[in-house]
């Protein structure tokens, strides 16, 4: 019915995810995992993609666990997704589409907090250009 994308940066999008998981030295598909393992809550105050991947250099060298850092970011993405969605409105029923979708931890943090059903494609990351081609053939 509505949707809202980030539309003034890369935080809380694919690019960030990938900036945060190189800082980390870990792999994308690492990072989901991972973070459903932590058990100590850190708080990623900066969203803008240079500023945070200096505050999770530093926290890697004050010994801080990756899979508490990357939880920590995980919540900020999450945030910064529930902050989008209240300009849209959160109904019972919410479709998470892009390939951040397909980061568990991300999905799993978006799903307690929308506090309802959590719709999330086999393939979220097609979801944009399937409805591009329906709406072209519809057109056509």
């Amino acid at each position: 019915m509505d949707f809202a994308m980030n539309d003034k940066c890369a935080a809380g999008t694919g690019r960030f995810i990938e900036v945060m998981a190189r800082a980390l030295e870990i792999g994308l598909d690492e990072m989901g995992p991972l973070s459903m393992k932590s058990t100590q809550d850190i708080s990623i105050s900066s969203m803008c993609t240079v500023f945070a991947e200096s505050e999770i250099i530093s926290l890697v060298a004050e010994g801080r666990p990756s899979e508490d850092i990357v939880n920590g970011i995980h919540k900020a993405i999450c945030k910064r997704v529930f902050a989008m969605l209240d300009r849209v409105g959160v109904v019972p029923e919410v479709t998470m589409t892009g390939g951040v979708a397909k980061n568990a931890g991300i999905t799993e943090k978006v799903r307690q907090q929308v506090g309802g059903s959590l719709n999330v494609p086999a393939e979220p990351q097609t979801v944009g250009a399937l409805g591009a081609a329906l709406i072209a053939r519809d057109y056509a």
